[in-house]
């Protein structure tokens, strides 16, 4: 593979410091058909306007909106879940978290993504990928849940689902800062690495050296930001640029430029090693916005961070594959995190594993517009005793601690207009389907708690 793919490849020529005799388009342009590098972008608790191609008026996101115009805005892009650790378990797996028994988020040392469970890095390691784990990882951090041994071939992160962004000895005493060394340290691979100046950076210069390690090899690069999630901190390079804004918001919009810079670098190191038309580049939030934590904002939905009205599990979603996809378009049909792991396997020419069927589906040709169907007719959730099904346009809510809620998203995004009075027939058969969808999972059971160690 590694010979096919430098096979004809253009050299960067560089003398007495000029640019170089090869543009990264005539570059790409000469590398031979193969399997297409994956990265996956994901931030955390990020709300649904909260970016300028969702039409924040405030966040400035250049980067970020670059992307979006380069590639496929999907309007109603979901997660599985509406927090952050099951949420990633369904895009790492392709596969409903439940069918794996992860219900919750996983803070106890004792759980993780269970060890049987097949992730998108295993398959791609598989069919000769690299693959790498940047980031927050919050799979588990005991060593039989963490990233080398769950398909990653390198890792730089932490392995808990939250730290501080500044350095710790900074954040002593910081409201949601974790004590557990083992949650909060930043790993590389086996070895305990260091405490950077501002996180968000640090996993921006490992992506873009991560990409510049594998740029002669098909990758799988796993990016994986802790911002916007609390703390809220930020410095003041990023800061300054939110002159009009106050409080927490500021420090919020704040984060989000730092991550939005992470993009630009991103994407910038993917043109500079001609790697642009190579790679399929996926963005979204692993939930929603969580408007008294961090001040996201998720209008015009209703709803928010652990909610399954559409506030906590829509979020911003985008697809990006030059020459593949089209560029600038909106998506309208449902697509889901699932669908991550069968559109890369299944550009890579590999197929899931044959006892673990995924329940995504690969959408390069809904994106592409080869197929005029919508990816799926219903999505389902089901988090703690709360579930919600979404059938078509129909979107049924059943909280356990309230009354049924019905609502037609194709008129009533924010549902704020319920219909379960009028149409009991859709509540009886919307009630029944999510009935069957969760007849095939097992059972939820209660995680097991044990302290967790202090750091003094």
């Amino acid at each position: 593979m590694i010979g096919q793919r430098n096979c004809c490849r253009c050299l960067w020529t560089v003398a007495l410091g000029v640019a170089s005799l090869c543009t990264a388009r005539e570059l790409q342009a000469a590398r031979p058909a193969g399997k297409p590098n994956v990265i996956v972008i994901i931030t955390d608790d990020q709300g649904y306007a909260d970016a300028g191609f969702q039409g924040s008026p405030e966040i400035v996101t250049p980067h970020l909106d670059a992307l979006a115009r380069s590639g496929v805005v999907c309007t109603s892009g979901y997660v599985t879940a509406p927090v952050c650790a099951p949420s990633r378990a369904g895009l790492l797996t392709g596969r409903y978290q439940q069918r794996t028994g992860f219900h919750d988020n996983a803070w106890s040392p004792l759980v993780g993504l269970a060890t049987n469970a097949t992730t998108i890095a295993d398959v791609l390691h598989s069919g000769g990928y690299a693959t790498c784990a940047i980031g927050k990882w919050h799979m588990g951090q005991l060593p039989e849940y963490r990233p080398l041994v769950r398909g990653f071939t390198e890792h730089y992160g932490f392995l808990g689902g939250g730290r501080s962004f500044l350095p710790l000895k900074e954040s002593q005493g910081v409201a949601f800062v974790p004590k557990d060394p083992d949650q909060v340290d930043l790993w590389r691979n086996e070895t305990r690495g260091d405490d950077p100046a501002y996180v968000t950076d640090a996993f921006a210069d490992e992506a873009v050296a991560s990409i510049r390690r594998h740029k002669e090899t098909p990758f799988l690069l796993y990016v994986a930001f802790n911002a916007p999630h609390v703390p809220l901190q930020a410095t003041e390079k990023y800061l300054s640029r939110f002159p009009n804004l106050t409080g927490a918001r500021r420090t919020y919009a704040a984060m989000l430029s730092a991550v939005d810079d992470a993009i630009g670098r991103i994407s910038d190191t993917l043109q500079e090693t001609g790697l642009e038309h190579d790679t399929i580049v996926f963005f979204l939030s692993d939930n929603g916005g969580h408007p008294l934590a961090n001040t996201g904002r998720n209008a015009p939905l209703r709803g928010e961070k652990s909610t399954l009205y559409e506030g906590g599990i829509r979020v911003p979603f985008l697809v990006k594959w030059p020459g593949t996809l089209p560029a600038g378009k909106r998506y309208d049909s449902p697509v889901i995190s699932l669908d991550i792991m069968a559109t890369a396997i299944a550009a890579a020419g590999l197929k899931p594993a044959g006892d673990q069927p995924l329940d995504g589906v690969n959408l390069i040709p809904h994106l592409r517009g080869d197929v005029a169907a919508p990816p799926h007719e219903t999505l389902y959730w089901r988090f703690i005793q709360h579930r919600a099904i979404r059938h078509q346009n129909w979107k049924l809510t059943m909280p356990s601690d309230g009354p049924v809620g019905l609502f037609d998203l194709g008129t009533d995004v924010s549902e704020s207009n319920d219909q379960s009075s009028t149409h009991p027939d859709i509540v009886k058969q919307l009630t029944t389907m999510h009935a069957a969808w969760e007849s095939q999972m097992p059972p939820v059971t209660p995680v097991p708690r044990k302290p967790r160690p202090v750091q003094n």
